[in-house]
């Protein structure tokens, strides 16, 4: 006969399964019931044929669960792709002119722009290929709202490509976001004069000019950005570089504020008149004026921001000045000069008469038209343009 024996904690009751008696210590919170007297089964039972062996335990079963973590979720976060896809602009730097291609879909989600809706500093497309999707423009170094600046080894002239959407037909949305493209054309700065030099913009008072006279004028903004809020000064520089030449006194002969990089479009606003008479502060009552020289071949002066009507959210202006050089040694007088209004008309470097003409006309002179005519009188004249810039109330 054989016997069975029970694990510790563990009996047969009287059918023969096993019953699972849990050991006092793990029920220490309730109270111990008193177990009835069940009969001695003294007699083996004998096991069933294929039945498994059973295991004695010298301690009680504990049962662990590993503890299961639960996985850390992780938000989706949504790559977005570039605002400009990287080969959607092509730039060619020539001489004297600039050449931009821009696939027309310059964002590289596969949507076509429209091709006026997207300019270079003002200035539409000069040709479109509408089978390539490709709009083309050309714009010389010194046009389309480019920025000239200047290192001790290299000019660099900076262009803005500028895409704005259009809302969709008969809805105030847009599908595609705006976008803004630098582009920045580098000439290294050379000190004589090649048929590989940049050709200034610049117009000789005299028929025997020399290479060594080449000059380059600009026009910049003084702070590094180009947003004003209505009101706010807005404080440019211009300047004269030359190369291998006497001194330079560099003058603002006129300027004219524009909506667009054509300085004969309208709306148009003369603030610098007459040779040098900044006119705002005397028709607006603003504080615009010139500021005293620290250089000659530099000038800085400030204005007073405004908008044209009818009002925007904010308006892109084009700001084009003629200006002027003349040697540092020639006197200053009607033709050159800086003038403000403050309580009359007051000059920024000089005689304060020579502003008198202000309130009139200040024409040429008779003995300076004989000394120009003479070829004694040398004096260079360019065009520099300044935008976009954007003033919002």
């Amino acid at each position: 006969m054989l016997r069975l024996i029970s694990p510790r904690g563990v009996q047969c009751n009287r059918s023969g399964f096993l019953h699972n008696e849990v050991p006092a210590r793990f029920d220490s919170q309730k109270p111990v019931q008193e177990e009835p007297v069940r009969p001695d089964h003294s007699e083996a039972v004998e096991e069933p044929e294929g039945s498994q062996s059973k295991q004695t335990f010298d301690k009680p079963l504990t049962l662990n669960y590993q503890k299961v973590e639960k996985p850390e979720r992780k938000p989706t976060v949504r790559e977005w792709p570039p605002q400009v896809a990287t080969n959607s602009v092509v730039t060619w730097c020539g001489e004297s002119v600039v050449r931009v291609k821009v696939n027309q879909d310059l964002l590289g989600i596969g949507r076509l722009i429209q091709p006026e809706r997207i300019t270079l500093g003002g200035c539409a497309a000069t040709e479109e290929d509408a089978e390539a999707h490709v709009l083309t423009f050309e714009s010389e170094l010194h046009g389309c709202g480019s920025e000239l600046t200047m290192t001790e080894d290299v000019l660099i002239y900076t262009f803005t490509l500028v895409y704005e959407p259009k809302p969709l037909a008969n809805t105030s949305i847009v599908k595609t976001s705006a976008a803004m493209v630098d582009i920045e054309c580098h000439y290294l700065r050379n000190h004589d004069v090649s048929s590989n030099a940049l050709k200034p913009t610049w117009i000789p008072y005299t028929s025997n000019m020399v290479a060594e006279e080449l000059l380059y004028f600009s026009l910049r903004l003084m702070t590094p950005s180009n947003h004003y809020y209505l009101g706010d000064i807005i404080n440019m520089e211009a300047s004269v570089m030359p190369y291998h030449h006497v001194p330079l006194r560099v003058f603002v002969d006129r300027c004219v504020a524009t909506l667009a990089p054509d300085v004969h479009t309208v709306p148009r606003y003369s603030f610098i008149e007459d040779h040098g008479c900044l006119v705002d502060a005397k028709l607006t009552g603003s504080s615009s004026q010139f500021l005293s020289r620290s250089q000659d071949d530099k000038i800085q002066f400030q204005l007073e921001s405004f908008r044209f009507q009818p009002q925007k959210d904010s308006q892109q202006l084009y700001i084009t000045c003629h200006l002027k050089a003349t040697a540092a040694s020639s006197p200053i007088d009607a033709e050159n000069k800086a003038c403000s209004f403050t309580d009359g008309w007051k000059a920024a470097g000089g005689d304060d008469q020579v502003c008198g003409c202000c309130d009139s006309s200040c024409a040429a002179s008779k003995a300076r038209d004989l000394d120009r005519d003479s070829g004694r009188y040398l004096r260079w004249e360019g065009e520099a343009t300044l935008g976009p810039i954007i003033v919002q109330e």
